[in-house]
């Protein structure tokens, strides 16, 4: 049997006060960080999706100012989080950088330039990876207005850049709860790959046909 405390009651009470307004300390803390991080992760992704679409639009100096917007953003929202890594690892943060890199991805992807990797863009290998998916399947919408506009090799090097950034992916074979649903995105890229190789070859078709028949037509 444990023998009574001398300590007096009220100075347990007062210790157990102490601890707890300790925790609440700190919870205050990580809820101001989360309110501030969650509301820098929505500019993060605002201002990704913008760029994403100033280089569909062709305007890659707009789409490269909104990508350093978007950066700062994350940065933001990392700082604020890096005290409290129960709150960064949340999930909403994970989806910022996710955006911020698909934003950065299809700029490079278009330009034909390499992908910046997950440190020099200071995120997560996962949330990397997902961003660099999700870059390939966005190429699909660039690609399309390539071949509305007659060009057609120009589409071909685009499907051939979603290819590399499948072929490079899909070898990660891990549980998605290491990965963050890596597998899911791979799934929906195929697909995207899928019907983007069909557009790509019914355009060529029509195209060598059109050339065809052009050079048969010559007196």
């Amino acid at each position: 049997m444990t023998p009574p405390s001398d300590e007096p009651a009220g100075s347990l009470a007062e210790r157990l006060r102490d601890q707890v307004a300790a925790i609440e300390a700190h919870l205050e803390g990580a809820n101001t960080a989360r309110e501030r991080a969650l509301a820098a992760t929505r500019r993060v992704i605002r201002a990704a999706g913008s760029s994403i679409r100033a280089v569909h639009r062709l305007a890659p100096d707009v789409a490269a100012e909104l990508a350093a917007e978007s950066e700062a953003a994350l940065r933001d929202a990392q700082r604020e989080l890096a005290p409290y890594p129960a709150v960064a690892h949340a999930g909403f943060l994970h989806d910022a950088e996710k955006e911020y890199v698909e934003a950065r991805a299809v700029v490079a992807l278009v330009a034909g330039e390499p992908v910046p990797g997950p440190e020099e863009l200071a995120v997560s290998p996962t949330a990397w990876m997902r961003g660099v998916a999700e870059a390939a399947s966005e190429l699909r919408r660039h690609l399309l207005d390539r071949l509305r506009a007659g060009e057609v090799r120009r589409a071909e090097e685009l499907l051939g850049r979603m290819d590399d950034v499948y072929d490079a992916l899909v070898v990660v074979d891990y549980p998605d709860a290491l990965t963050g649903g890596l597998r899911r995105t791979l799934d929906a890229l195929r697909a995207v790959l899928e019907r983007s190789r069909g557009d790509v070859t019914t355009s060529a078709l029509q195209l060598r046909l059109q050339q065809a028949i052009e050079r048969g037509g010559r007196p």
